[in-house]
């Protein structure tokens, strides 16, 4: 149907009002119109058309064959733009969920997955902003955050544990020989500078490093080991997909640091629907993941 086809939406709003209210004068009253001004837009309607969609019926008015089924198709079409508009106007009030996590964190952990999030949830806008460390919800808008809990929790937040931190040690295969006579270096990150002393204290059988590296973060680490520039000391979450797939080796698996993943939220705070939905999801990632 061309453009010129279309009828006048004034008309076919006038049109549907009146079958569906079962007279002019109820339909003038939800239009806020004369009863003059909806009858002439029927009878536009009619004419632009060339059908008869109304008739004389005693005092009244009854729909053809013809008007019953327009009538029909207008009320469902325009019930689904009410919906549709509905929907936009929800989806544009509704804030973004803002999320605060660890930078290694979000790098290697979250968002490679987090496109599962949004094709479940496309009306939810997710933010991401990075940071590690203690929080000020109220002065940096955030609803959510993904914090590794080595650090003072405040009372006034609400905390649950996400999934339990595991570290050890990861490498090139290729230089797995290397590593058990002890001529590697041993990567670091400064953000936890006694790691590598305290794995080497729990592990008193495992060869020592002939030097060490110290690097700003986790995913810069992780890098280092990619490239073999020597042996990394990471968290199990940030590389369990470079082992599975052969990329890394675990010579020594991962063993738990006594520390955990949490969500924090403030509890002086209402969660939203979109914080709610992000919470469940993560949660499940999580369980897939220790799984």
């Amino acid at each position: 149907m061309r453009r010129s086809e279309i009828p006048s939406l004034d008309d076919l709003r006038a049109f549907e009002t009146i079958a569906r209210k079962g007279s002019v004068r109820a339909a003038a009253e939800e239009l806020a119109l004369t009863h003059g001004a909806v009858s002439r837009r029927a009878a536009n309607l009619a004419g632009s058309l060339g059908l008869t969609l109304l008739e004389p019926d005693g005092r009244g008015l009854r729909l053809t064959q013809d008007g019953a089924q327009l009538a029909a198709a207008a009320t469902q079409a325009f019930g689904l733009l009410s919906r549709t508009l509905q929907e936009i106007r929800h989806r544009q009030s509704a804030p973004p969920v803002l999320l605060s996590c660890e930078r290694s964190l979000a790098m290697r952990w979250l968002i490679p997955r987090l496109s599962s999030f949004q094709d479940r949830h496309p009306e939810i806008e997710v933010h991401l902003s990075t940071g590690g460390g203690t929080l000020d919800f109220a002065r940096d808008r955030i609803a959510l955050a993904l914090r590794r809990l080595d650090f003072p929790l405040q009372p006034d937040w609400s905390v649950q544990s996400l999934m339990p931190e595991r570290v050890g040690p990861v490498h090139q295969p290729k230089l797995g020989d290397a590593f058990q006579k002890g001529d590697y270096v041993a990567i670091g990150s400064t953000t936890r500078p006694d790691a590598w002393q305290n794995w080497l204290r729990e592990h008193p059988d495992a060869p020592k490093p002939r030097s060490m590296r110290m690097l700003d973060h986790h995913f810069l680490v992780i890098e280092a080991a990619l490239s073999g520039l020597g042996v990394a000391l990471c968290p199990r979450v940030l590389v369990r997909q470079d082992v599975n797939q052969s990329r890394l080796a675990a010579p020594y698996g991962f063993d738990p640091d006594g520390t955990a993943y949490g969500l924090i939220s403030p509890k002086t705070a209402a969660s939203s629907a979109g914080t709610a939905a992000l919470c469940a999801w993560l949660f499940q990632v999580a369980a897939e993941d220790r799984a």
